[in-house]
């Protein structure tokens, strides 16, 4: 009998491979897959956005292996998929901003990068390719919740390309018979998230403004909203989609949020009740307000009801309960 938590299939059976495995997302599944017995790890970064401080407790096992490339480099591709039966394509190059100031780039890394995953797992003959995908590709749709078959016309560079992965994937599937599952994460937070940077997320770049006793810069007048998602329900899909037999559930997008909007005013307010525990003063900073940004959608709010019926997702924490298990990370390792 094998130990598990959201997976039904025994790890120590087969070798993984995390793309983009010492960034935020990756190292979390990493750390997951290593928990729960996986035979081997095999992490594939450039280290453009990810740290080797990430992942510097897993180089210690024998299980656990590092390359550093870049998924533009097909040769590289090839050779870290060769023996791997799973893949967890987590690289990418994020941030709507980003992608809007450096649009080649990203483009490079997003679809060249991608489709190079693909054509090399294809040819090393995978189980299955399950990828990050974006929120962002339902770009002006106005309907809520987004449900995954209604998508709108893409308002960034970065959600074109996040876009085309969908398509190359479902292509890929059709054609060449490979089982894909496509995530479209939503606002996800928690340990290892990068607060540093122009292309931050919200969560940690707020914290670290607040205990820094700085005040953030919300844009907009706080009005817009957004599907904060907590990163052990992102594990949890991750891991479900991995042990899914069902022919049904396979070859598909999903959604991947808690399914509740948030304010960015609210967002910083529940945000201030946390960290007060740990320091009074936070409690007396006040919030600043900037244009908004170009390429934001104006609130986003997920429907998780195909995720629910096909893999039987069921996420375990909301924005405050995810906060409140994540703050004492954001505490110990965003303070100056």
């Amino acid at each position: 009998m094998y130990s598990s938590k959201y997976h039904n299939i025994d790890l120590s059976k087969y070798n993984f491979l995390v793309t983009g495995g010492a960034g935020f997302i990756g190292s979390n599944l990493v750390e997951y897959l290593l928990k729960y017995g996986a035979k081997e790890v095999r992490v594939l970064d450039d280290l453009s956005t990810g740290y080797k401080k990430n992942i510097k407790s897993f180089l210690s096992d024998d299980r656990f292996s590092f390359i550093q490339g870049d998924i533009r480099d097909i040769d590289i591709c090839i050779k870290v998929c060769e023996g791997i039966d799973f893949v967890f394509h987590q690289a990418a190059l994020g941030s709507v901003p980003r992608s809007i100031n450096d649009p080649i780039t990203t483009n490079e890394v997003n679809i060249s990068g991608f489709l190079n995953m693909l054509i090399a797992s294809r040819d090393s003959k995978i189980k299955r390719f399950i990828y990050a995908a974006s929120s962002s590709t339902y770009g002006d749709s106005k309907g809520l919740p987004k449900t995954e078959s209604k998508i709108g016309k893409p308002l960034s560079p970065y959600a074109i390309t996040k876009y085309v992965n969908e398509l190359y994937a479902e292509i890929f599937s059709s054609t060449y018979n490979m089982e894909t599952v496509g995530l479209r994460y939503f606002n996800v937070f928690g340990q290892k998230q990068d607060p540093n940077g122009a292309y931050a997320a919200v969560i940690p770049k707020f914290i670290m403004e607040l205990i820094n006793y700085n005040s953030p810069v919300i844009n907009g007048d706080g009005t817009y909203s957004r599907d904060f998602t907590y990163i052990e329900n992102v594990v949890q899909i991750n891991m479900l989609c991995l042990s899914i037999m069902n022919k049904e559930s396979i070859n598909q997008i999903y959604n991947v949020a808690y399914g509740e909007r948030t304010t960015l005013n609210e967002l910083f307010q529940i945000l201030k009740d946390n960290l007060i525990r740990f320091d009074d003063k936070i409690n007396h900073i006040n919030a600043k307000y900037g244009p908004i940004r170009d390429g934001d959608i104006p609130h986003s709010l997920a429907s998780i009801d195909k995720a629910k019926k096909l893999v039987n997702y069921s996420p375990s924490y909301s924005i405050r309960e995810g906060l409140d298990e994540a703050i004492h990370w954001y505490w110990d390792n965003l303070r100056k």
